[in-house]
């Protein structure tokens, strides 16, 4: 005897007495009541995972013995109703099942987004002579775009950008394998260009060719106000001269991450006076992309010089929350966005 099968019949004799005394009373009586009998059932018909073309061939058989003189047609419609619903149960079940999975993806999705946060979390660093301002936001659960901050004993600040060309899962693996190749070289962070050397043998050895990947790296001295970076073919940032009121480019030439692990980065200085910028930022920034098209560099520079009264932080927010505006509050790429002004 099978246990399980006989606990399945007794089901469905007990759910097919309910259903037929539920549509008893409400062909007798049509109230409010009577079809609250018929949501019960519904609910006790799902907690027994009874299928929808089930519930068809339980009321055909109700009908039946309700109205035992049916016409043959009226059978005849009751069992062409049965037939939609074998195939329609089926897709229902098809359904459910892809729902239930959606849901753990985006279970696990949501972990795997706080992970990532915890993991590359950073912290801005506080010195009496910098106001630093820095956002960073996904476009999606996962970020492909990194930075990160350090502050040595000497009051040196370390910052580095990074964007994978690509979204999801693989770019956080990959952005959470470069925080931590930079973690193990902290004797080279005096010299950008040797960090970017040294991160584009390990992604040379460990990421898939198909997965691109460009950095910058940067180093500001407080003792004699030089900043001094490379780049791995990453976005070009902005330089502003406090003095002359003029934004440039800080152009700076580089092969992307893994692609050749003999390649050798030149290191380019800037003096920092007294309020001027050091602006970096992802190609979510310059690729913003509105109805008329990518937003030009020069646009950037003048939404930036709309709030340039403001600190470093405001700085960076206000642009966000305008470039957001402008894509109709759906960002298309991941967005970073750093400012570093020597204070006055």
């Amino acid at each position: 005897m099978d246990p399980l099968g006989g606990r399945y019949v007794a089901k469905r004799e007990y759910l097919e007495t309910d259903y037929r005394d539920a549509l008893s009373k409400y062909l007798a009586e049509q109230t409010e009541q009577a079809l609250y009998l018929g949501q019960k059932i519904s609910k006790s018909a799902l907690e027994s995972d009874v299928s929808p073309e089930e519930i068809i061939s339980i009321h055909q058989n109700a009908l039946k013995q309700i109205f035992p003189d049916l016409s043959s047609d009226e059978m005849h419609a009751l069992d062409f109703l049965l037939e939609v619903m074998l195939e329609y149960g089926v897709a229902f079940r098809e359904l459910q099942s892809l729902r239930h999975q959606q849901r753990e993806l985006k279970s696990e999705m949501e972990i795997a987004t706080n992970v990532q946060q915890t993991l590359l979390g950073t912290n801005i660093p506080v010195i009496d002579n910098l106001d630093i301002g820095a956002i960073s936001m996904p476009a999606k659960h996962m970020s492909g775009d990194y930075f990160h901050f350090v502050e040595d004993e000497y009051n040196r600040v370390a910052v580095a950008i990074a964007d994978i060309i690509g979204k999801g899962i693989p770019a956080a693996l990959c952005m959470s394998m470069i925080k931590y190749a930079m973690d193990s070289l902290p004797e080279h962070r005096t010299s950008p260009a040797s960090v970017l050397e040294s991160i584009n043998r390990v992604v040379e050895q460990n990421v898939d060719p198909s997965m691109f990947i460009t950095m910058f790296y940067g180093l500001y001295d407080p003792s004699n106000h030089i900043f001094t970076y490379a780049s791995a073919g990453h976005e070009p940032g902005f330089f502003y001269d406090y003095q002359e009121n003029n934004f440039t480019e800080m152009t700076a030439r580089g092969l992307l991450l893994g692609v050749d692990k003999r390649t050798v980065y030149k290191q380019y200085e800037r003096k920092i006076e007294v309020g001027d910028m050091i602006i970096l930022l992802s190609d979510g920034v310059t690729e913003c992309r509105t109805n008329e098209g990518f937003i030009e560099r020069d646009t950037l520079v003048e939404l930036i010089q709309e709030s340039i009264h403001l600190d470093a932080q405001s700085i960076v927010n206000n642009l966000y929350k305008q470039l957001e505006k402008m894509q109709h509050f759906q960002l298309r790429d991941d967005f970073t966005l750093i400012i570093i002004r020597r204070k006055f």
